[in-house]
């Protein structure tokens, strides 16, 4: 499978877990925990595989994607911290609800920019070869990729 089609495919199981979220109701803390405990698991693991693997690649391949890049890895970042408190939040909290609803619209804006700013410029430059001989190295990168974000210090512990 080619890379861009991969990562197309992740971005779509993520869609899923956001619309399966959306659809539970406030008392169903339990489904919610399991919807965000997967979508943890599925954004660690694309992150990680794009930052270790795809963006090094692109920006080799189409210098002009370094911005969109530098930005994906910035977008990252947020996700990332986002993850990690969710990882660790009680899904009874009050806020619980709320930090996922910012995390899916930081995600979908981070798929939309890449689906439709640059993917297409790095098929172009990469053509069919090279993105199917990336897509073998992220899915073996996806096996070695960790499936939780790092911890990170919360608000309460200063």
């Amino acid at each position: 499978m080619d890379a861009i089609v991969l990562l197309r495919e992740d971005h779509k199981t993520g869609e899923k877990l956001f619309k399966r979220f959306e659809k539970t109701s406030d008392d169903d803390t339990a489904e919610r925990r399991r919807i965000a405990d997967e979508v943890v698991e599925e954004l660690t693991v694309h992150a990680w595989i794009e930052e270790k693997f795809f963006y090094p690649a692109a920006r080799e391949a189409a210098p002009d994607t370094t911005d969109h890049i530098l930005e994906s890895i910035e977008e990252h970042h947020a996700v990332v911290w986002t993850l990690s408190e969710i990882k660790d939040m009680d899904p009874g909290d009050e806020r619980f609800k709320a930090k996922m609803s910012v995390l899916m619209e930081q995600v979908r804006h981070h798929v939309e920019e890449e689906e439709q700013d640059w993917f297409p410029e790095v098929r172009k430059v990469m053509g069919r070869n090279r993105l199917v001989e990336l897509g073998g190295e992220l899915e073996a990168g996806k096996k070695q990729a960790p499936r939780d974000p790092p911890a990170v210090p919360s608000a309460d512990s200063k």
